[in-house]
């Protein structure tokens, strides 16, 4: 007895939910489409296009200085943010075993010339003997070959001289360039090896004051970029201020990741205050079309879409929608009929495209065809179609549970335990 009374009351809660489920769908659908729909007119105004990329700063010249010996730090002259001139004395490398190289073969070009001058008067002598026929040509012969055999070892070791010279030159690092010590990799006692690679011991900055942004854009954005092109962009050291700059170069190697082909861009930067530093993430704006006093519409109103089933009052225009996708401009103004469309008419279908809004006529949506033209974060150029300013637009609904079905038009739901 106790089961059926649940059962029952069960039931009837089921119902009570159901009804008024219904009764709020019912009542919703009943809402007038002014008052269910969110409307925008259109007006005349200015939007302007452009094309976005993260880059990182760097100076124009960075020099990376090395070594081409290899040996243990015993000096450092400068650190981080020091200001160099050319020639500057950096750091100073242990030159003990160089010292030692150079005096062997400076000994070894002493023993040359004892050598050289032995020969030479070797070769006096057998010359006075064989003009008096007591020696054969073949012992001149041996003679003249000893001499030059000593002439050429001289020449040799005065060339390891000046090799083992050079190397101890080499411990003492210089600056190339006139800048600005951006970083230092070594310390003192720290034994650097010159083998295979040269490696860095100093970056030096050569003018702050001139920058690079290095970013990349992707092909479908490269072919509105050109040289010179103004640019803006921010960091996030100065989220509050915007900079400008100009484009310097597009390279033409592409790069392709994951299917997606990017072709890297070089921004020349001013930096007169010395306020922007190497390595901060720049974010990169460049305007790449502009159109004074057209006709705008919403973003919002090309992204809104009636839901299905949805009437909106008394029900989407079928009739309008088959109007207006044979009315579609398969470009700009001018360009529909397509089979007597010329080669400039071609060329402007693609830089437009088209996009469909959606008007109240007499409570019920309809749906125009629209040729667009450029667009920004808000609005977008409306290039043709049956629109004209002050036209109102649907760009949302007020109703956040309007596109639900009914079954999930009630916020109530019976909880079973």
């Amino acid at each position: 007895m106790i089961h059926v009374k649940k059962s029952a009351a069960l039931a009837v809660a089921a119902c009570l939910v159901a009804g008024f489920g219904y009764y709020l769908y019912q009542k919703q659908a009943a809402a007038s489409p002014e008052q269910r729909y969110k409307n925008q007119a259109l007006a005349q105004g200015d939007v302007t296009q452009s094309v976005s990329a993260n880059g990182t700063l760097n100076p124009v010249t960075l020099v990376s200085v090395g070594t081409q010996v290899s040996g243990t730090v015993k000096k450092l002259h400068v650190d981080f943010n020091d200001q160099v001139k050319e020639g500057q004395i950096l750091a100073e490398l242990d030159d003990a075993l160089y010292s030692a190289q150079v005096r062997q073969s400076a000994a070894s070009i002493a023993s040359a010339q004892a050598a050289l001058h032995l020969a030479r008067a070797n070769e006096t002598r057998v010359k006075s003997l064989f003009q008096q026929e007591y020696v054969s040509r073949q012992e001149l012969d041996q003679a003249v070959q000893a001499r030059e055999s000593a002439e050429a070892q001289l020449k040799l070791s005065r060339a390891q001289n000046d090799r083992d010279s050079a190397n101890l030159g080499y411990t003492i690092i210089r600056s190339p360039v006139s800048g600005v010590v951006v970083d230092r990799q070594i310390d003192v006692g720290q034994t650097v090896a010159a083998s295979f690679q040269t490696p860095t011991l100093f970056k030096i900055a050569q003018d702050l004051t001139q920058m690079q942004i290095y970013t990349t854009f992707a092909e479908a954005d490269i072919g509105s970029i050109r040289v010179d092109q103004p640019v803006r962009f921010n960091v996030d050291a100065f989220p509050n201020r915007s900079f400008r700059a100009k484009v310097k170069q597009i390279r033409l190697n592409p790069t392709t990741q994951q299917n997606v082909v990017t072709y890297n861009v070089v921004v020349a930067v001013e930096n007169p205050e010395k306020i922007l530093m190497p390595g901060m993430t720049a974010y990169v704006n460049i305007a790449v079309a502009h159109k004074k006093n057209v006709l705008l519409v919403p973003n919002t109103a090309l992204r809104f879409k009636p839901a299905d089933g949805d009437k909106g009052g008394k029900g989407v225009d079928k009739a309008a929608v088959e109007r207006s996708d044979a009315a579609r401009p398969a470009g700009p103004p001018g360009a529909a009929g397509g089979q007597g469309a010329g080669a400039e008419k071609r060329d402007r279908k693609r830089e437009t495209g088209s996009g469909t809004v959606h008007v109240l006529d007499g409570g019920e949506i309809k749906p125009i065809r629209i040729a667009i033209g450029i667009t920004d974060a808000r609005f977008t150029e409306v290039v043709s179609g049956d629109l004209k300013e002050g036209d109102k637009v649907i760009t949302g609904e007020n109703l956040p549970n309007a596109a639900e079905p009914a079954s999930s038009s009630s916020s109530f739901r019976l909880r079973m335990f």
